[in-house]
């Protein structure tokens, strides 16, 4: 007899409108609340059939944090009976009248059972479906590539990058390296005119720097220069100055965040991006090269390269909007990393301000994004002296950084701990303290 989960959603939730937009958007919180109020199913017995803690499923109906981690959304589309497409997984185990196995509860730090790396792939395929991409390349073919292929190709990149908003490296690099291996074996084994050869290696630096940065993200800093190095030379072999000069900034923004410094690398790129860079480049690699100055404490570099970089924002223009790779480059980008500069400058009364806006209405599902850009938020509260107010912002990073594929909000999370240490005595700062070591 087919196990029965005691919190399966009766269809006639799972068919209401509200219920699917929240599912698609991954908005378990609402799904949480939406299954107590027309379901009957109580937040404890959600709570002990997702192996989630009742407190969290109370927070998570509040709209406080996300669900990010493929595991955590199978385990729930599981627990809730949600069909694997309407979450963007593929079909569940016991959909179609088979038989569910029970789940068990990953051990923390345990190697990747089969189990486990089997839903890895359905949520990696999951995931790529959920953007619109196929997992096979069906338009690759043997013999002769033409700018069709290549156009196909850059189109899917494109879509890929946007896994990049709800996913963290960890989940993301085997996606973006299978990618990369596919244009390269392209480029290798594929017959072509020179026009499409450029464009082949265009494509395999932009897809490098994808898997570099996923690579970054998940703390694998050997393979992340690999990749940058890699993007660079076909970059040059391209004769892509833009992506020349992207391939020099993440080097540099690599450089910066291992405790080197970055400046002369950053100021390359810039050197190197050419006149006729688009202006989302223009500013993505000026506020890369600020970075760096502030980074090494150097206020006034740092302002007026910031100022040149709005100033390339402000020229943009609909008619030329630049390589699909910068589109994310826009006025409340350039908030945040200006927030991030003054920051590092230990310039609180400036950096608050910034920062408070910047993230006003930044959704929870880009969960990792928020959860550092909160970090630095923190930090500027702390210079400023204002304690309650980091301890509460360092909870919400943590809360937000809660089985994210990505090492880079737990790395900022442990410095502010370091700092917020000293005031213990404060309760807020007492409760932050023992949440991070939970």
């Amino acid at each position: 007899m087919a196990y029965k989960s005691p919190a399966a959603l009766p269809l006639s939730v799972l068919e209401r409108s509200d219920v699917r937009d929240a599912l698609a958007r991954h908005d378990f919180g609402m799904v949480f609340s939406l299954a107590r109020k027309w379901g009957g199913i109580s937040f404890i017995k959600i709570a002990d059939a997702c192996d989630i803690s009742p407190e969290r499923v109370g927070k998570l109906a509040k709209g406080v944090g996300a669900i990010t981690t493929y595991k955590k959304i199978a385990t729930i589309a599981d627990a809730l009976r949600i069909p694997g497409r309407m979450v963007g997984l593929t079909p569940r185990p016991w959909e179609g009248g088979r038989v569910e196995p029970r789940a068990v509860s990953p051990v923390h730090g345990a190697r990747e059972t089969e189990g486990e790396a089997v839903r890895r792939r359905e949520f990696i395929a999951a995931s790529m479906a959920a953007v619109g991409i196929p997992a096979e390349f069906p338009f690759l073919e043997a013999g002769r590539v033409g700018s069709s292929t290549v156009e196909r190709l850059k189109e899917r990149t494109a879509r890929l990058r946007r896994l990049d908003d709800f996913l963290g490296g960890a989940d993301t690099y085997p996606i973006y390296v299978g990618e990369f291996n596919a244009t390269t074996r392209l480029l290798d084994n594929g017959s072509y005119g020179a026009t499409v050869e450029r464009a082949l290696l265009s494509l395999v630096a932009e897809q490098a720097q994808q898997a570099g940065w996923a690579a970054f993200d998940a703390g694998r800093q050997a393979e992340a220069e690999r990749m940058y190095r890699t993007a660079l030379q076909a970059a040059i072999d391209a004769d892509d100055k833009p992506l020349i000069g992207n391939s020099l900034a993440f080097l540099a923004y690599q450089q910066v965040s291992t405790s080197r410094s970055g400046i002369e690398m950053a100021s390359a790129s810039c050197e190197r991006m050419g006149k006729d860079a688009p202006a989302t480049v223009r500013a993505l690699l000026l506020e890369r090269r600020a970075w760096a100055h502030a980074r090494a404490g150097q206020a006034k570099e740092t302002e007026r390269v910031l100022a040149q970089a709005e100033a390339e924002l402000t020229r943009f223009s609909a008619s030329r909007p630049g390589p699909d790779w910068a589109a994310w480059v826009d006025m409340r980008e350039l908030t945040i990393m200006s927030g991030r500069c003054w920051t590092e400058l230990g310039r609180p009364l400036r950096a608050v301000p910034v920062l408070e806006k910047a993230l006003q209405g930044f959704a929870d599902t880009h969960a990792r994004d928020k959860s550092l850009y909160m970090t630095w938020l923190a930090h500027a509260y702390l210079d400023a002296g204002e304690v309650e107010h980091a301890a509460a912002v360092t909870s919400r990073s943590l809360q937000l950084a809660t089985g994210i594929g990505s090492v880079r909000p737990r790395q900022r999370a442990r410095t502010l701990v370091k700092r917020l240490e000293p005031h213990r005595a404060v309760p807020e700062v007492a409760a932050v303290l023992d949440q991070a070591t939970a």
